[in-house]
């Protein structure tokens, strides 16, 4: 995570000097995302480009409103990237047809109300983005479900061009000979968790073309993307395994044991972390360092809870996805166990009480 260069020689004791701040920090996360975004790009189309564009600038703009009745320096806060990370990990939680007034809302939500209020970066105890998301998916849960077919070459299915997309984003309507019914399309989660609840087998809902190997077929590919993206940041030192590694061990252990003992009804691992923001949560959302614990192992308690929350919630739940409410359910756990995983202090213990 940092450079270490040290002093010149000399009788002064050394020194450590750390030159990577947020600003650098969050650029590399925009560009660990940069290969996923293409290939959501050419898989759904054009539209997660125009929330990017909307979810920044409504972000940015906010944090300058918020910046300025609080009577702090602009160019020092709004060089910092944070507010451009929370509008594009919000951007890649929506649908690609997302009316812009929501992409709007949900990021001055994220920004105004789940950040600034707490006092902004760094003092945050929930996850900005994740917040955003949520209050969007309460309010407008039928406009969240405009999710498009992957764009794959034995389908029949024309995708929307770039004019047709940013149309509908800004209008809600469709060109001519286009229909919302009849473009829009459940996601893989979505469809497993409703046909489940009609007593179809995994086998029988896996028949469907949005269906690939292991997930969802586009997603298989964007979450390798991410996948690879947040290996380069775990090797840049910008993010640390422990929460990484909790998250998925967390997910994939409950989906192995309940696959093994009935594959009939739960979906096997892989479809559950190929389909969905399971990679992207892993990686880039639970490992935000503000609304995380500061241990190592209360980071690896908390990403095993967020994992396990999240299959509990696509299992059991009503929201076929669950991450957005497993971050932040999670998130109000930290003080609790920062509390309980901080290394006792040497002359601080019971026996010295």
């Amino acid at each position: 995570m940092t450079d270490h260069r040290s002093a010149s020689p000399g009788p002064h004791a050394p020194h450590i000097r750390t030159p990577v701040g947020v600003a650098l920090i969050m650029r590399r996360v925009l560009y660990a995302l940069a290969p996923a975004l293409v290939a959501y790009v050419w898989f759904f189309g054009f539209g997660i480009v125009f929330n990017i564009i909307i979810a920044v600038v409504a972000a940015l703009v906010t944090e300058t409103v918020c910046l300025r009745v609080r009577g702090q320096e602009l160019p020092v806060f709004l060089g910092d990237y944070s507010a451009v990370v929370t509008g594009v990990l919000l951007a890649f939680a929506l649908p690609p047809l997302t009316p812009w007034w929501i992409t709007a809302l949900g990021s001055v939500f994220a920004i105004a109300v789940a950040k600034q209020a707490y006092g902004g970066v760094g003092n945050n105890l929930f996850n900005p983005a994740m917040a955003g998301y949520v209050a969007l998916l309460v309010s407008f849960p039928e406009q969240l479900t405009n999710w498009l077919p992957p764009r794959m070459g034995d389908l029949d299915y024309e995708p929307l061009s770039l004019l047709a997309s940013l149309q509908f984003t800004l209008t809600g309507a469709l060109p001519a000979g286009f229909s919302l019914d009849a473009i829009a399309r459940a996601t893989p989660l979505d469809l497993m968790q409703n046909e489940l609840g009609q007593m179809r087998t995994v086998e029988e809902i896996r028949g469907s073309f949005l269906f690939g190997d292991f997930g969802g077929r586009g997603w298989e590919w964007i979450g390798n993307f991410i996948a690879l993206g947040g290996f380069w940041l775990l090797t840049r030192g910008i993010i640390r395994w422990h929460i990484p590694v909790g998250v998925l061990s967390g997910l994939l252990v409950c989906a192995t044991v309940f696959f093994l003992i009935d594959s009939g009804i739960h979906p096997s691992p892989g479809f559950h972390l190929f389909s969905g923001g399971a990679l992207l949560c892993a990686f880039f959302i639970a490992t935000d360092p503000v609304s995380a614990p500061s241990t190592e192992r209360g980071r690896l308690i908390f990403g095993v809870g967020i994992g396990v929350l999240t299959y509990v919630i696509r299992s059991w739940g009503s929201y076929p996805d669950g991450i957005a409410f497993a971050v932040l359910l999670m998130n109000l756990a930290v003080p609790l166990i920062d509390r309980y995983t901080q290394p006792t202090v040497y002359g601080t213990g019971a026996s010295n009480r």
